[in-house]
């Protein structure tokens, strides 16, 4: 497997290249992982890792193969560019020192990822399968990335080398199929593979949780959970929080844009910006909100959806999405019956929206309360891990178990959302 992002880092890809491969390693598979180090979603290396140009280590039976890359601390095209760039040269430079494989997967958005799974299943002679969890050529032109729309084109050309010679390409939405396909991809190679749901429901008490947390008995609390990012457009929670001081927002998580939602949110009393919550505490955060945001850029149409949705469903609390109606994510939320879609990029309608739900707790409670029956049965790790293992069996040359154009609702199984930025605590 090629994926930049692995564990340690608990957000965004990370978790999901992790425990696809502890899973196929626990089934008695050799599994080789060549990977980035840790930096995401801080965009920081991880302390320990400081200075190491390599390393080899095991995690879950698995064999990580680490390189040193860059690590821009604020994004710009040409930092995500020299990011992606170094990805590629030391990958290529140093390869993992590994026998044949049977297969190679990649996990994208990562461009270098992508081009060096292609390039190592070529040298090997075998399946080459990456798993598209978003699109980065659109991304450049959705994000809002400084630069974004001169490198978009460029992009897209890396993405479509490396799908194109694909053996099949998986996707974790049906809304990504057709920019897919637009690359260069025949629809039958195109196999629907969503994420799933790898946090627990909570443990304890929502009364117990916000005395913990100190939201007060009453107080309406609007959490966003996960990557603090360009794309996420959060901009339009400071600008509620500051038209509501009687509602509390809570900015929960890290990223790029942290320092500057800081300094546009000034002194507002009434916002707040908390560290990614533990492991073991982060379903008792989420269900001790009274509204769950997920928020994006109104130009994000059809190249990410938010990871953290099946972390919200799973927490039972309304979702409220403030997104472009035509995306995925919006398709998702209305699919779960979790929550409510209001337009992009507007503060007054999403506190509008907030102040619906706190205005009628049952309506609230019943939105949330469809949370977790949609992550059991569509959202299961097990379901997620099974098609994964459909997905690859089908690449060695096994029978197709999905119909490649099937749409999450339509397919047997549990199924899910996808991902952004976020994983186990969102994107």
């Amino acid at each position: 497997m090629v994926s930049t992002n692995y564990a340690p880092e608990h957000a965004g890809i990370g978790p999901y290249a992790t425990q696809v491969a502890e899973h196929w390693a626990a089934g008695g598979a050799e599994v080789h992982v060549l990977a980035g180090m840790p930096h995401y979603p801080a965009w920081r290396v991880d302390p320990e890792y400081a200075g190491v140009w390599r390393r080899q280590e095991e995690r879950g039976g698995v064999r990580v193969h680490r390189r040193r890359h860059t690590v821009p601390a604020r994004q710009s095209a040409l930092r995500r560019a020299v990011f992606e760039a170094s990805l590629l040269g030391h990958g290529l430079l140093a390869p993992p020192v590994m026998g044949r494989p049977d297969a190679v997967v990649a996990q994208l958005p990562s461009l270098a990822g992508g081009v060096l799974g292609a390039r190592l299943a070529r040298r090997y002679g075998v399946p080459y399968v990456p798993v598209v969890q978003d699109l980065m050529g659109a991304a450049a032109a959705q994000s809002g990335i400084r630069g974004g729309g001169r490198v978009a084109s460029l992009a897209g050309s890396a993405e479509a080398y490396a799908l194109r010679r694909a053996t099949l390409v998986g996707v974790i939405h049906e809304s990504f199929v057709p920019k897919v396909a637009a690359l260069g991809v025949p629809e039958e190679r195109i196999r629907v593979v969503p994420n799933w749901s790898h946090v627990p429901g909570p443990s304890r008490s929502r009364e117990e949780s916000r005395a913990r947390l100190g939201w007060r008995p009453g107080q309406t609390v609007l959490l966003h959970s996960g990557n603090m990012g360009l794309k996420q457009g959060l901009e339009v929670l400071v600008e509620t929080a500051r038209l509501d001081p009687a509602l509390l927002v809570v900015l929960m998580g890290d990223g790029n844009q942290r320092s500057r939602l800081r300094e546009l949110a000034g002194s507002l009393p009434n916002l707040r910006f908390e560290p990614p919550a533990a492991e073991a505490d982060f379903p008792d955060v989420l269900a001790a909100a009274d509204v769950l945001a997920v928020t994006q850029r109104a130009s994000v149409l059809d190249m990410s959806v938010p990871s953290k949705l099946t972390s919200y469903f799973a927490a039972g609390r309304p979702v409220v999405a403030s997104v472009a109606a035509a995306g995925g994510t919006a398709q998702e939320v209305e699919r779960s019956g979790a929550g409510v879609v209001v337009p992009p990029e507007d503060p007054r309608i999403l506190l509008d929206a907030v102040r619906a739900l706190a205005d009628d707790p049952d309506r609230a409670d019943a939105l949330g309360a469809r949370g977790p029956v949609y992550v059991r049965e569509r959202l299961s790790r097990a379901a997620g891990l099974a098609r994964m293992d459909a997905l690859l069996a089908e690449a060695l040359g096994g029978k197709r178990t999905q119909e490649p154009m099937a749409g999450v609702a339509r397919e047997a199984g549990p199924d899910d959302g996808g991902a952004d930025d976020e994983g186990t605590q969102g994107q």
